[in-house]
């Protein structure tokens, strides 16, 4: 166990590179914009006691004048203290209640080589320790903890903020994880105030950046692997054209749950693919990962200056969890509520497609501009291939009621799924919007629809409107298999989607090895009724 205290870090810039030292206590002090005369500057490499020291219970108020940089009794050179730093034995590293003015440096991997020894960074029980950027230089990029190339390390229970720039092209960084490496888990930190406010440059906006957790991928073949992003709140930031989380280049075997991310001026949670992050293209795509039990809300880039400087720019474009040209990844069980869009599933990269997506037990509601988008946003994008759709909830989106609808089909669809669903419309009646005609094999069944008008309940398909649920399974071919009815939720303005007794949703849908493999949104087995028959939408 290792336990720093903050007198010392408040001004320290705290390194733990391959080697940090292993073993120091030092008593909290109360936290004070007057900083000790001794306080060392930011670009200090905090060193503590050696090892041996901690065993022979050397410490108290000896250790507190040892870390006294101008001090010289009893304390270890910087290279002694790394040779038995914690990343060589594992352990914990406590950090004990306060506000530290500094960042977090971790790279290499605990233990020997071969061993499965873990270093984790945590607050002490009971307590918070506030990393906080105020103040701190971003010359080009910043991060407040940075994982560089590191394996089998947690951060745990930090609380991360205020890091701020108002220069374009600079990126600060809640908490950074990039390189290669595997078993690295972000648990229960909370990360706000990280934000890029320049003005953007030029016709394309550019140059206004910024992340809560970033995990670049920029190794080849060695990938970021076996991730978990777990029970982190991530609000409040302003992003610029980036993600509050985003999982870019050569990313496998992640889990993103239990995280809640509001209230941000971008997209909430992303996995990406194709932008060059990986120096391989084969490699190039975060994949084989799951998105689950996330609530999302209030992700918005119309106030954002980098969609459209003239504020509100009327761009709806943030996505609660988007998916650019990821694949393998199953997105369920989150709540995805008022965000511009609640999930999508594209590519922006002509040529390159987002494929093989799992979209279930899902409650997408209450979002302006859709609820589901899949497809490239124009002509010159990517496709969406070789997905499922099942088991949503999706209702009351099209906030705006531009006739986006419940489901937003876009340009290069192909055989994909799309059932056991429900989409509920806004007051537009739009249910599915598709503009294109580049839509092929896809098939879309057993879905349970519901609209404010009946008779004016639209789909647009291959860029033709049908209005009636008759005339739009006449002309298309599709929904052989779906009803048009009021599933019965539970209380829908009070954002509870279950369904009451007697629901036409209930044990209603087509038999689905798919959604049956996952709980419901409650944590219910689904399809196990007297049927053997799923609910449509999230909730058994």
């Amino acid at each position: 166990m290792f336990e720093i205290g903050k007198t010392f870090l408040l001004a320290a810039c705290l390194s733990l590179s391959t080697h940090p030292a292993a073993s120091l206590t030092l008593p909290p002090a109360a936290d004070s914009a007057a900083e000790p005369a001794w306080a060392a500057p930011l670009a200090h490499t905090f060193a503590p006691l050696r090892a041996a020291n901690f065993a022979s219970g050397a410490f108290g108020a000896s250790a507190l004048a040892a870390a006294n940089p101008a001090a010289s009794a009893g304390i270890a050179s910087p290279a002694e203290a790394r040779a038995d730093a914690a990343m060589k034995t594992g352990g914990t590293v406590y950090l004990r209640g306060g506000v530290y003015r500094q960042q977090l440096r971790l790279a290499g991997s605990p233990g020997a080589p071969g061993e499965a020894a873990r270093l984790t960074v945590a607050s002490y029980p009971s307590e918070t320790a506030v990393l906080d950027g105020t103040g701190l230089p971003i010359d080009g990029f910043a991060a407040l903890i940075d994982l560089n190339n590191v394996s089998r390390v947690t951060v745990r229970g930090l609380e991360l903020r205020s890091l701020k720039t108002d220069r374009a092209g600079n990126l600060p960084v809640g908490l950074y994880v990039r390189g290669a490496g595997q078993g690295v888990r972000l648990e229960n930190n909370k990360i706000h105030g990280i934000a890029n406010t320049a003005a953007p440059r030029g016709e394309e906006l550019s140059g206004r950046d910024a992340h809560g957790i970033a995990v670049y991928g920029t190794e080849a073949p060695a990938s970021i692997r076996d991730l978990t992003i777990s029970g982190n709140e991530i609000y409040g930031l302003t992003l610029g054209s980036s993600e509050a989380v985003v999982l870019n280049g050569n990313v496998e075997k992640f889990v993103v749950e239990n995280n809640y991310v509001h209230d941000n001026d971008n997209i909430g949670i992303d996995a990406i693919g194709f932008e060059g992050t990986s120096p391989n293209p084969a490699y190039d795509q975060a994949r084989s990962g799951v998105i689950r039990g996330n609530t999302v809300t209030g992700s918005t880039s119309v106030r954002n200056p980098s969609y459209g400087r003239k504020i509100p720019n009327g761009n709806y474009a943030a996505a609660g969890i988007y998916v650019d040209g990821g694949r393998d990844i199953a997105i369920e069980r989150n709540r995805v509520l008022r965000n511009d869009i609640g999930i999508e599933i594209s590519s922006e990269h002509a040529g390159r497609s987002t494929s093989n997506m799992i979209v279930r037990s899902n409650l997408i509601a209450r979002n302006a501009l859709t609820g589901i988008g899949m497809g490239g946003y124009d002509k010159q994008r990517g496709a969406t291939i070789g997905s499922v759709i099942t088991g949503n909830t999706v209702a009351g989106n099209d906030t705006l009621e531009w006739g986006t609808g419940q489901l937003y089909i876009q340009f290069d669809t192909r055989d994909n799924i799309v059932r056991n669903n429900i989409f509920v419309a806004s007051a537009s009646n739009a249910l599915i919007y598709n503009e294109y005609r580049e839509n092929a094999r896809n098939i879309v069944d057993h879905n349970l629809y519901f609209a404010p008008d009946a008779d004016q309940a639209v789909w647009t398909w291959k860029n033709k409107t049908y209005t009636g649920l008759a005339s739009y399974v006449k002309n298309t071919g599709n929904d052989k298999h779906s009803l048009f009815a009021d599933p019965a939720f539970a209380n829908a303005k009070k954002d509870d989607y279950r369904l009451k007794p007697g629901s036409p949703a209930a044990a209603s849908g087509i038999k689905d090895d798919i959604l049956s493999a996952s709980p419901d949104l409650a944590g219910k087995a689904r399809g196990r009724t007297s049927s053997g028959l799923p609910s449509r939408g999230a909730y058994e």
